[in-house]
C-alpha cells in the first residue's frame, strides 16, 4: 500500500519574530514494514539556513532557521511512503515464545549488541520516570511463567478499557501521575503509561510516533486535513526483537500505522521544537494532517 501524507503546521505570532531556530521530526523513515520514496519540505517565509540530518535514534529531522523578522510560519511537508503488510499476528501466537521471567534474564545478563542497545530503554528519559505505582498498575499481567508478548497485549487492552481519550484534559507536558490519578488522557499519554509500566518492570520499552490512516463513516467523504499525528510504544523482547502495540485502539499496528520516529519519549521525537526571539506573549497554531491512499 502506497500513502500520501501531508502534514502542515501554521504559526501566527502577535508580534514580529527577529530569528528563529527548530528542529522537525516530520520525515518518515524506513523501518522493516516500510519505506519513504520521497518528501518535500516547504518553509514560508524562506529560512536562511536548511538541513537534513539523521539523529541518535536514526530519525530522519530537518534544522531549519530564519533570520529575518516574521509574523507567521508556515512548515508545509508532504512525502510518499510504502508500507508493506505487517505480519499478521493472532492471540494465539502471543502465547508462545520467550516467558517474562526468561526476558527479564536474557536483558539483565545477555550480551548481545540488540540486547545491550535495548538496555538504554530501560532508564528514565525527560517524560517517562519509573516508579512504584507503575510497576504495580501491571504486575499482575507480567507474572513469570507468562509469555512476555501475551502480557504486553494484555497491558494495552487494560489501558484502552481503564483509560478515556480525552483531547481536552491533558497537554504534552502533562505528568504521567496526572493521567494515572484522572484516567484520562490522549495517544502520547497512553504510550507514556505503557512504556513507564514496562520499565518500571525491567522491560525496555520506546516510544513511535506517526500518523494513522483514519476513514470515514460509510457514504461519507473525507475532509481535508482531519487526520492527525499518532503515538504508539514497541516492547523489546530479547529472543524475538521489538514489537509495537497501540492502547489507543486496543491493536497491534498495522499496514494502516506509518511511522514518523521512535525514541525514548515525546520529548526525543517533538514534531517541531525551536526557539523564537520576541513574537510577543501569545501565538496561534494550527496544523492539519491528510492520509491519503495511492493504491495498491
Amino acid at each position: 500500500m502506497k500513502y500520501h501524507i501531508r502534514h502542515v503546521t501554521h504559526y501566527d505570532y502577535q508580534k514580529p519574530v527577529s530569528q528563529c531556530y527548530n528542529r522537525a521530526h516530520l520525515l518518515p523513515r524506513d523501518t522493516a514494514s516500510q519505506t519513504c520514496l520521497n518528501t518535500q519540505v516547504r518553509i514560508s517565509p524562506l529560512p536562511a539556513t536548511a538541513q537534513q540530518r539523521v539523529d541518535y535514534f536514526g530519525n530522519n529531522t530537518y534544522h531549519f532557521a530564519l533570520e529575518d523578522p516574521h509574523t507567521s510560519l508556515t512548515i508545509d511537508v508532504e512525502s510518499d511512503i510504502e508500507v508493506t503488510e505487517r505480519p499478521q499476528i493472532n492471540e494465539f501466537d502471543l502465547d508462545l515464545g520467550v516467558t517474562c521471567a526468561e526476558a527479564l534474564n536474557l536483558i539483565r545478563r545477555g550480551r548481545t549488541e540488540e540486547i545491550l542497545l535495548a538496555r538504554e530503554y530501560l532508564l528514565d528519559s525527560p517524560m517517562v520516570r519509573g516508579s512504584d505505582e507503575l510497576a504495580d498498575y501491571a504486575r499482575s499481567l507480567f507474572v513469570e511463567d507468562r509469555p512476555l508478548l501475551s502480557a504486553a497485549r494484555e497491558l494495552t487492552s487494560k489501558i484502552f478499557k481503564e483509560f478515556t481519550y480525552d483531547p481536552a484534559f491533558t497537554t504534552v507536558a502533562t505528568p504521567i501521575a496526572e493521567v494515572m490519578q484522572h484516567k484520562r488522557g490522549v495517544c502520547q499519554d497512553f504510550a507514556h503509561l505503557a512504556i513507564g509500566c514496562l520499565r518500571s518492570l525491567g522491560y525496555p520499552a520506546r516510544y513511535v510516533s506517526g500518523y494513522l490512516e483514519t476513514l470515514p463513516p460509510p457514504g461519507q467523504e473525507k475532509l481535508v486535513g482531519s487526520d492527525a499525528s499518532h503515538a504508539w510504544f514497541a516492547l523489546f523482547s530479547p529472543t524475538e526483537g521489538w514489537f509495537e502495540f497501540d492502547p489507543t485502539n486496543d491493536n497491534m499496528p498495522t499496514e494502516q500505522h506509518i511511522t514518523t520516529a521512535w525514541g525514548r519519549d515525546y520529548s526525543d521525537v517533538t514534531p517541531l521544537r525551536g526557539v523564537i526571539f520576541d513574537g510577543g506573549k501569545t501565538q496561534k497554531l494550527n496544523v492539519s494532517v491528510d492520509v491519503a491512499r495511492l493504491g495498491e
